[in-house]
């Protein structure tokens, strides 16, 4: 799917470098492909030990989009995730960055580690911002692990004043809530417990997803959560994907299917499962911080969004 209006989008770094040169160049020519142009190219060159440059230029690229003098782009798009945010999040301008983007049609996305990063702006800046595909591991992966689900539901998501999404997964609860939608990548959520950069939002839906981690790690993580006193203020939990995380032997069957039965006990609060995004091939873009309403029961879920910065939203 093409934007129906060329986008223009400034890569960001706040995090790891790209390992794969060729995947920065195939994501670029896949925008440009898409009618888009394409500026901050160099976030993606940068090296700095494990990151995509020092603190001082990961904090800048960030921070340049509180200048009233630095032209807004439509999308301010993460080049790939690893590790590197938590170091830089005291050193954000939320000041600014509310006073800049607040009201206007510019959209941050990314996912990963950048979560730490998006919930920071949440909680300390009341900024909105997208759960996505990035430009390494999306945009620019090879043709044979291309993902048009990806690509088409960014689209669809950046385009459109409201999203829906549908699963056919079977849950357990009857529900018909409407919240504010918020979360992503499951260790950073919970890395951020107990700081001021964790939002506090009561009656939320909160999703998470993670990668490589087992059934019991994930648990754990719940459990910080629920132990900080943030999962039973949320109406619901919603599980994404849990990729590469299989349980080995010693774990003798316990699966995230126990870690779902178990939680719910603790909590006392609804869990679904089935919402197809994370680290996965074929993932969905999400507003983290956006009105929701989510209808769910046997026959699956829906979940519609609104209320997020869009393509069609007005100024930037």
């Amino acid at each position: 799917m093409r934007p129906e209006a060329a986008l223009d989008i400034e890569l960001l770094a706040p995090s790891g470098y790209p390992q794969d040169r060729g995947a920065v160049e195939r994501g670029i020519a896949r925008l440009r492909d898409a009618g888009c142009t394409v500026r901050g190219i160099e976030a993606a060159q940068r090296r700095f030990q494990r990151f995509a440059g020092t603190d001082e230029e990961r904090v800048a690229d960030l921070n340049r989009l509180a200048d009233p003098a630095h032209p807004l782009p439509d999308i301010a798009l993460c080049v790939r995730g690893g590790y590197g945010a938590s170091r830089i999040l005291d050193r954000l301008d939320y000041a600014g960055l509310r006073r800049r983007l607040a009201g206007t049609s510019t959209m941050l996305v990314g996912h990963s580690d950048f979560t730490a990063i998006q919930l920071a702006l949440l909680a300390r800046a009341g900024l909105v911002s997208f759960g996505g595909p990035m430009l390494a591991g999306n945009f620019g992966a090879t043709d044979a692990t291309f993902s048009k689900f990806t690509l088409e539901n960014f689209w669809r998501a950046v385009r459109d004043e409201t999203l829906s999404i549908a699963s056919s997964t079977p849950q357990e609860h009857a529900l018909d809530i409407s919240g504010t939608l918020w979360g992503g990548n499951l260790a950073m959520v919970a890395a951020l417990a107990g700081t001021p950069y964790m939002p506090s939002v009561d009656g939320g839906i909160l999703f998470v997803e993670d990668i490589a981690e087992r059934p019991f790690r994930v648990e754990r993580m719940l459990y910080q959560l629920h132990q900080a006193g943030i999962l039973q203020r949320q109406q619901a939990l919603v599980f994404g994907d849990f990729s590469q995380g299989e349980p080995v032997d010693y774990d003798n069957g316990f699966s995230m299917a126990d870690v779902a039965a178990q939680i719910r006990v603790a909590t006392g609060i609804p869990i679904l499962t089935g919402l197809q995004f994370g680290h996965c091939g074929d993932t969905l873009t999400l507003p983290v911080g956006a009105p929701a309403h989510l209808r769910s029961g046997a026959d699956g879920f829906v979940l519609t969004v609104g209320g997020y910065p869009h393509a069609g939203g007005g100024a930037r």
